[in-house]
């Protein structure tokens, strides 16, 4: 019997002028020891092109590595947190592009702000302007995502109802439909229900009135 074994890499997070670009595995077996080299990926080395360019999403959540070094001037510089956080607004919308070629899908997106703003959150607990800056980039993301999937759905909705009754009474019902949910979700101010949903801030209002009866 042949066991095949898959390419094997290692990926460091952190890397310093000591880290090598190879290491060894040694596998014992009961015939003998088998050993040979396995590449290290040194975080720091891959640009955002590479990794979009290569597929490498898997990265992205652990790219705020590559910039872990420039924390105390991030926070400290308000012109360099901008910066650091245009970045993240490029990472955002080639992550939208994605989806929308098809690449990856919502919930892939999902993850991958998800577990970006997690580790920016955990590695930079000392810098609170980073935190709060890249952090609730990745949170208004999650919201945006949320409640595009919220509005989808209701747009979905409208759509057999608009069947029924009329497509413009249909679509009506729908943005309402939505609205309220949205509302249930207390994550999104009237304001900005109102912008997605199409709907007047007074009809939003209205249907916040009636969810607190």
């Amino acid at each position: 019997m042949t066991v095949t074994f898959p390419n094997t890499a290692v990926l460091y997070l952190r890397t310093y002028k000591k880290t090598p670009d190879k290491m060894k595995y040694v596998l014992v077996t009961p015939g003998g020891t088998v050993q040979y080299d396995v590449p290290i990926m040194k975080m720091q080395t891959y640009s955002l092109d590479e990794i979009f360019e290569k597929g490498l999403l898997l990265l992205i959540p652990f790219y705020i590595f590559s910039h872990e070094s420039s924390f105390p001037e991030y926070n400290s510089n308000e012109q360099r947190l901008e910066e650091l956080k245009a970045e993240y607004r490029r990472i955002l919308e080639r992550l939208d592009k994605q989806e929308q070629q098809g690449v990856i899908g919502a919930f892939d997106k999902r993850t991958i702000i998800e577990l970006s703003g997690d580790v920016v959150k955990e590695i930079a607990q000392k810098y609170e302007n980073v935190q709060k800056g890249v952090g609730d980039l990745m949170v208004g993301a999650l919201i945006e995502t949320e409640a595009r999937t919220i509005l989808n759905q209701g747009i979905k909705q409208g759509i057999e109802q608009g069947i029924k009754q009329g497509i413009g009474q249909g679509a009506s019902a729908a943005n309402r439909e939505t609205a309220y949910r949205m509302l249930n979700g207390g994550r999104l101010s009237v304001q900005e229900i109102a912008e997605y949903t199409g709907l007047s801030v007074a009809e939003v209002e209205s249907l916040a009135q009636v969810q607190t009866v």
